[in-house]
């Protein structure tokens, strides 16, 4: 008899362990080779997990809701139908009870034995059919869009998904509604970091006020997105970093702001463009401390740190962004921020950045201090900006609109000079050349 293991696979080069979120195929189905047979939760996103054999799924060891280290056999695939029998009646004791065509939570296309980190490609690999899709009798959605059309009232068999293989996303239950659902808080902001303090007020969420992720009076156990930031922050404690500040007329940024904005262009694209380019002046502020010293990427990618509505950060990464043009990198953001909703981004969308930005300006912070992300060597934390009373070099005075950045760095890399050197160039940047991003 012939057996495949199902291994939980490692999906990206920090994740340890998985949770099963969906089985989209049950003891006895048949599967083909490169067919999504199950979705996998990873310590970022959820991704497919595909059949490297044709064959049958002859046993689920591990059910939906299950956690699995790297490596462990989770499910196993016989080359023939009359092998299921024999194979079951071999698998491992202690998850018996998962042999059973047990009914999944929550649809979401899936990846079975997947080399990491190289998943099927994004969402455009499949086009939004005209129905949903549909699994042995069960549509397929995302445990958020379940969660959503049951809220909403909406019937998921008249939904369109847009998703891979066409499953239906929370956005698609949005758009089925007609009601407004809540955009994930991100720390880059849709509102400009550069705008008046009403506007700033007014991106802010109205309500609840923060992340709400429990009711008083209850403990909620972290999801997996925050147990990997957890991770991360006490990483990061190990770290001897330093931190430096300057201050940033910003009058000129908005200026190009307000022209560029009717193009599509968002002040988190401005803001990455203008670290960017100013990066590949200072390639110490790019460089990251590894076992073997002092490692200078090729690249300058720039990670923005987005807050999710469940809980936890990710980072997409807008790569080569020296080198993307403004108009296009706004376009590549925007499609960042959506499937990071979703949880669709591929390994290598948020975890290969050389450089990370926080921006806390659309809620009118002051200043900020970020905590440096493993694996970096500096992030910048970009506050408010807001009119201000100040001493012009002549010494009259004037108001103009100033922001507080902050840059905390690795000091194993980075020193005090590097760091100071780069904010100067960025406010040059900012202050007096903000057209030039453009071209």
């Amino acid at each position: 008899m012939a057996t495949t293991d199902i291994f939980m696979p490692a999906l990206s080069s920090t994740m340890t362990e998985g949770k099963i979120v969906e089985w989209l195929k049950q003891p006895g189905d048949k599967v083909a080779r490169g067919e999504s047979v199950l979705v996998v939760e990873s310590d970022k996103a959820d991704m497919d997990v595909e059949s490297f054999q044709d064959g049958y799924l002859a046993a689920v060891l591990m059910p939906a809701g299950s956690t699995a280290p790297v490596g462990e056999t989770i499910g196993l695939i016989v080359e023939t139908e009359a092998e299921i029998a024999d194979a079951q009646a071999n698998a491992p004791s202690a998850p018996a009870a998962a042999l059973a065509s047990a009914p999944a939570p929550a649809p979401t296309p899936a990846a079975v034995q997947a080399p990491a980190p190289t998943p099927a490609p994004a969402p455009v690999a499949a086009p939004a059919p005209s129905v949903p899709v549909v699994n042995d009798g069960r549509i397929v959605a995302s445990p958020r869009a379940k969660k959503l059309a049951s809220q909403m009232g909406v019937d998921l068999a008249t939904v369109r998904g847009s998703g891979p293989h066409g499953r239906i996303q929370a956005e698609d239950v949005e758009q089925a509604s007609g009601q407004p659902i809540s955009v994930p808080r991100v720390a880059e902001g849709t509102a400009p970091a550069a705008s008046s303090a009403g506007a700033a007020a007014a991106a802010a969420p109205a309500a609840p006020a923060g992340n709400s992720f429990g009711r008083p009076g209850e403990t909620v156990a972290f999801n997996t997105l925050q147990g990997a930031v957890n991770k991360n922050m006490e990483a990061s404690l190990a770290v001897p970093c330093f931190r430096v500040g300057y201050t940033i007329t910003t009058d000129k940024l908005d200026a190009f702001y307000k022209q560029v904005k009717p193009k599509g262009v968002t002040m988190t694209a401005l803001l990455a463009k203008a670290v960017a380019v100013t990066l590949a002046r200072h390639p110490q502020v790019n460089a990251a401390t590894t076992a073997a010293g002092m490692a200078y990427p090729a690249d300058v990618n720039v990670a923005v740190a987005v807050a999710m509505e469940d809980g936890g950060l990710i980072t997409p990464v807008l790569r080569n962004a020296d080198r993307t043009d403004l108009y296009e990198m706004s376009r590549q953001w925007g499609d960042l921020v959506k499937r990071s909703r979703s949880k669709q981004l591929q390994p290598e969308e948020y975890s290969t950045g050389t450089f990370t930005l926080s921006n806390l300006g659309m809620f009118g912070v002051d200043r900020f201090d970020a905590i440096l992300p493993p694996g970096t060597g500096a992030i910048l934390a970009v506050a408010a900006s807001r009119p201000t009373v100040v001493a012009n070099k002549d010494g009259s005075i004037a108001v103009k609109r100033q922001m507080q950045v902050n840059l905390t760095a690795d000091h194993r890399v980075i020193y005090g000079a590097d760091g100071a050197a780069f904010l100067k160039d960025l406010a040059d940047l900012i202050e007096n050349r903000p057209e030039s991003l453009a071209l």
